[in-house]
């Protein structure tokens, strides 16, 4: 029998019948003879909730505090499941972040994982019990409470699989598997049977919300079988695997990802210089600010525009830093954009086709959509644009390299 890692995200856990449907789904596998470590969220909503009740406290909150409020979430949700799953004779026991012993750095609400203690979580599975572990949360080396981010229960079931060396990390979620693009945006959005983790992690970069991508990093490292299941109908789910385990040629492309949650910064009249990118880019890493898509044009006077774009939930912080960063170094001024968004398609596919970026730029050519930053990579190419043709750009995409159709190990 295996060892299976399974987390459940917050809609699944949502409501005590569904964490009662849940406990029913552990306790099938805990009785065909599986070890169980389960992962869960805070209950749908929960997060948000307590985020807001700190911004009514403080505008912005302490983050070592914010980590202590929002972490109760996952504590409750742990506690219930556990209750759920002793009712029906399933012996059960949950843990925090700090009681398995998730050691993490000191990154208050964006800690990343060290090391792992096991040793409590394999005398339990020894023992017969299912292992219920909050997700999200850690502890960093003076004992303060750490969260892992946003979609941080995937890390955490992800670590915990490769930890214990688990068989499968299964991802319960509202969807039954990773598909060519969001079904809400398209109708004929197919879900794929299997990508690689190099399409995952760029999906997942990209804004596809299926998963996290450290998790899905975290997964390609150490060799974890991740799938990604329906908590709310049977299926095969779509299996994440590498590349030479999948036997037929892939398609050029696989998927496109999109995200409404990017904002653009320019600082613009900025010295030519050698070490002016490090001046302008330093200030921002050291502020915690992740940076994705950088252009640099050259401009006139040896004065150029640097822009590059952010999480929009970092764009105020990030102008700040570029104000203080354009009075530093005389730079002209700062502007920004938040009704921007990123759209990208993905393929290991694309290593040994040519034209796809010609084939890209024609399909939004033909529906007017004008490209403002272009990014690419060996197997995706991401552009920005207006956010409102976001779902007119997907669509056009998933016409044009023909994502509605059954793939070629679709058809055998």
């Amino acid at each position: 029998m295996a060892l299976l890692v399974q987390k459940y995200g917050g809609t699944s856990v949502g409501t005590i019948e569904r964490i009662e449907a849940v406990a029913e789904k552990v306790c099938s596998f805990r009785k065909e003879g599986h070890d169980v470590v389960v992962v869960v969220s805070a209950m749908s909503g929960e997060t948000n909730r307590l985020i807001a009740l700190a911004n009514e406290i403080m505008e912005e909150p302490v983050p070592r505090e914010l980590d202590v409020l929002v972490s109760t979430g996952e504590q409750v949700t742990i506690s219930l499941l556990s209750m759920a799953l002793q009712k029906r004779g399933c012996e059960a026991r949950s843990y925090t972040g700090s009681q398995v012993r998730i050691l993490t750095d000191n990154r208050h609400t964006k800690a990343r994982i060290r090391q792992i203690d096991e040793q409590s979580m394999r005398k339990d599975l020894d023992a017969g019990r299912v292992v219920v572990v909050a997700g999200f949360q850690g502890v960093d080396e003076h004992g303060n409470i750490t969260t892992l981010g946003r979609g941080g229960s995937d890390t955490t079931a992800v670590a915990l699989a490769a930890a214990l060396k688990a068989d499968e990390c299964q991802i319960y979620t509202d969807v039954d598997g990773v598909y060519t693009t969001d079904p809400r945006v398209v109708d004929s959005a197919r879900r794929l049977e299997r990508v690689t983790f190099e399409e995952m992690m760029e999906m997942a970069s990209l804004g596809s919300k299926v998963l996290q991508i450290r998790a899905v990093e975290f997964a390609g490292k150490y060799n974890v079988p991740l799938r990604v299941l329906s908590s709310f109908k049977e299926g095969e789910g779509t299996l994440i695997t590498f590349e030479e385990e999948i036997a037929m040629e892939q398609p050029v492309v696989s998927g496109i990802a999109f995200n409404r949650d990017e904002a653009k910064v320019t600082i613009s009249g900025v010295p030519d210089t050698p070490g002016s990118a490090l001046s302008i880019l330093k200030p921002v890493s050291d502020a915690n600010i992740d940076v994705d898509m950088i252009v640099q044009n050259v401009g006139e006077d040896n004065r150029t525009a640097f822009t590059f774009t952010v999480h929009r939930n970092d764009f105020n912080r990030a102008k700040g830093v570029l104000q203080r960063v354009a009075d530093e170094i005389g730079a002209h001024g700062v502007s920004g954009d938040t009704k921007i968004a990123k759209v990208s398609i993905v393929g290991v596919g694309m290593r040994s086709h040519a034209g796809v970026a010609t084939k890209m730029f024609e399909a939004l050519s033909a529906e007017g959509i004008n490209i403002q930053m272009i990014s690419t990579s060996e197997i995706k190419i991401s552009v920005v644009i207006d956010e409102k043709y976001l779902e007119l750009a997907v669509r056009a995409l998933h016409s044009a390299f023909e994502l509605d159709k059954p793939g070629v190990e679709e058809t055998l």
